[in-house]
């Protein structure tokens, strides 16, 4: 008797997977950062040339609120949008440029890569993006154990507090968790990479959203 070969089971579609790179030309700490030179280029552009080496994204665009900027990585062949001056937060800029892009529905997550992330590791974009494979995910971030050279009381800094699942429980610019001095080890302690993906509904309801108390005296959107 022969036996007929069943049809192997098809692989699941990759999502469709969108990368938004805020640029603001006047930073709070390094006015002009996003044009600043490494290594023969502004630093947007190498930043976008790393999300770039991403295989999980459909298009990777700067988002802007500067000519210069635009102009910038124009020259560069990086492709680029402006959008209003006005916003307080990067998520408020690609949210507005999602609703401009013509095909902005047809992606199913969108990653927000801050634009001074040079050396952005493919992997984490890639395993970021992976999550959203499970459809109970709706917004995800990442984190990286605490590196040991690292000032835990550096408030540029930013640290999370994560449950066993993984989950978010509290950001913090303070040295969360606490270590007290009766305490026999140190608490595990995470650095907060910034990186945000969402479900495009999510990121538009985020935007729409009040601040919290937290979030104004932190200065961390993600509160």
């Amino acid at each position: 008797p022969t036996t007929q070969a069943q049809p192997p089971n098809p692989l699941p579609m990759p999502l469709r997977s969108l990368a938004l790179i805020p640029a603001r030309l006047e930073s709070s700490r390094l006015p002009r950062k996003m044009l600043a030179d490494l290594g023969g280029k502004p630093l947007i552009v190498r930043t976008w040339e790393a999300v770039q080496k991403a295989s999980c994204f459909a298009k990777v665009l700067v988002v802007t609120d500067a000519v210069e900027i635009l102009e910038a990585a124009a020259q560069h062949g990086v492709p680029a949008v402006l959008s209003s001056p006005s916003h307080v937060s990067g998520s408020d800029r690609i949210a507005e440029a999602l609703q401009n892009l013509p095909e902005g529905s047809t992606y199913e997550v969108v990653v927000n890569v801050q634009g001074d992330e040079p050396m952005i590791p493919a992997s984490v974009l890639e395993n970021l993006v992976a999550l959203f494979e499970d459809p109970t995910v709706q917004v995800a971030s990442a984190c990286c154990p605490w590196p040991q050279a690292e000032d835990p009381q550096n408030q540029d800094r930013v640290k999370v507090v994560l449950d066993a699942f993984d989950r978010s429980l509290y950001f913090s610019r303070a040295a969360i968790p606490a270590q007290r001095k009766d305490s026999a080890s140190a608490p595990p302690r995470f650095l907060h990479l910034g990186l945000y993906a969402y479900r495009p509904e999510h990121l538009l309801e985020f935007t729409r959203l009040q601040p919290a108390p937290s979030e104004e005296s932190e200065k961390l959107e993600q509160l």
